[in-house]
């Protein structure tokens, strides 16, 4: 597959390539002999990317259910990092075994990491969404099953690129797990399958609203000098499109995405606002607030409203507005029980038809989704979330660009649009530049609604 391939696709191919990609899936698990991870019935796992979420990860994946599993390589482009993701590993004892010579710094060290495991392992993908392809495809080419953290992309040609390295690995027999958590909480499967068999009608509305305070590294000052630019960048991955879709797309892609699974589609279009409020000498290349209006084929409607301004009131949960009645998705967080359904539109307990119930052992879906995740290895069942990973994507990289941008935005249009935030990304060294620089006041290029045209900043 090359990398600039770029085959027109539209969101019908897309609809129709998911369901082709899972009859695939069930055909290949019968012919291909099951792919195990050598004969002491051991997973080892290589991580990728050695921050709070690869270290937490891990740590799910050392507590599955489903025989041993044992982390023997990790890769950073940052020794301290990987240093302290692995002294913070230190209790589980023999689970962890990665010597010096399996601990890898470098753009290159991915490779090095996998080249430790066989076939059958488990890759975890953990590092700034940019890279997510360059890893996912040597990762097919070695036969490993992956674990990747969402977002997948931020753009048409990644998301493309993307898609073409799920729909082999399904034909590889590879399972693939996405960190779209949602789909892994057991109360929200529950909603669920409730909502698709109609239990509040026809879904016509829905909420999602994750507005916080600042998070992460979504405002950055200017960058000190040292380390490199591209490294910084890096680091304050949140702050640039090209890293990690921005702020919407890693703090709302949870809401989005369970939102979608509820309504059982993906949006055809997405017409936003937002903007950027009293915010100093920050340089990142966000938006403090967003407000993005999804529209699905069916005129149904998802509103999904972010912000990261301090002192402002609180609202992180999502809501499924039916003709027969209504649910509480997500209490809290990005997928926080109990759901809940009732008769009416406003969530009132004198109209609450239905609550879910957790199962004993299941309440995290973290657990659940590495749980699920290995059971489909070692019983050599369909598992691959990668296309649905990269159609949450692209629809979260829509509702961006269309507040970046000011102009109303298709599915197809964002899918295919040919902008490439970091192209090359695959080549980059220690020495590489960064894919947007800063200017001789220390500030970077941000979105300018209504002057640009459907670009998202001037490069």
């Amino acid at each position: 597959m090359s990398k600039t391939q770029s085959s027109r696709r539209t969101r019908r191919d897309f609809l129709k390539n998911t369901g082709q990609v899972a009859a695939a899936s069930a055909l290949v698990s019968v012919a291909t002999p099951h792919v195990h991870a050598g004969e002491d019935n051991t997973i080892q796992v290589a991580l990728i990317g050695c921050g709070g979420r690869g270290t937490g990860a891990v740590v799910n994946a050392l507590k599955v259910k489903q025989g041993p599993i044992k982390l023997v390589a990790m890769a950073d482009v940052f020794e301290h990092r990987l240093q302290l993701s692995l002294n913070s590993l230190k209790n589980y004892g023999d689970k962890i075994d990665v010597p010096q010579d399996r601990q890898f710094i470098g753009f290159d060290g991915y490779q090095k990491a996998m080249d430790c495991l066989k076939p059958g392992d488990i890759a975890i993908f953990t590092t700034p969404l940019v890279f997510r392809w360059v890893h996912f495809g040597y990762a097919v080419q070695k036969g490993l099953n992956v674990f990747m953290e969402k977002p997948l992309t931020a753009d048409g040609p990644t998301s493309r690129r993307m898609l073409d390295l799920a729909e082999q690995s399904v034909a590889n027999n590879l399972k693939v797990g996405v960190g779209l958590m949602s789909r892994h909480q057991r109360t929200l499967q529950q909603l669920a399958q409730r909502v698709h068999d109609g239990e509040i009608g026809d879904v016509v509305m829905m909420r999602a609203y994750r507005m916080t305070g600042p998070v992460g590294s979504c405002f950055s000052p200017k960058w000190p000098g040292d380390p490199s630019e591209l490294l910084w960048q890096i680091q304050r991955f949140h702050s640039f499109i090209w890293a990690s879709g921005g702020s919407f797309n890693d703090f709302m892609i949870h809401v989005v995405d369970h939102c979608c699974w509820m309504k059982d589609a993906w949006p055809v279009k997405a017409q936003a606002l937002g903007g950027r409020h009293f915010r100093g000498d920050s340089v990142d290349q966000n938006f403090d607030s967003y407000s993005v209006e999804y529209t699905f084929a069916d005129g149904a409607k998802l509103i999904a409203d972010g912000r990261c301004i301090a002192g402002c009131e609180p609202i992180y949960k999502s809501y499924a507005h039916g003709t027969k009645g209504s649910a509480v998705v997500s209490k809290h967080g990005d997928c926080g029980q109990p759901s809940s359904i009732y008769s009416g539109q406003s969530p009132e307990s004198s109209k609450k038809t239905w609550e879910s119930v957790v199962p004993q052992g299941e309440n995290n879906p973290y657990d659940n989704e590495w749980n699920d995740l290995v059971n489909a290895i070692r019983s050599d069942q369909p598992f691959n979330e990668a296309v649905r990973g990269v159609k949450a994507s692209v629809t979260s990289s829509l509702g961006r660009k269309a507040a970046h941008s000011g102009q109303e935005i298709t599915f197809d249009e964002m899918l295919n649009s040919e902008e490439e935030y970091a192209p090359d990304a695959d080549k980059w060294t220690m020495d590489s530049p960064p894919p947007v620089k800063s200017d001789e006041n220390g500030k970077y290029p941000i979105p300018m609604p209504g002057l640009i045209g459907a670009r998202e900043y001037e490069a």
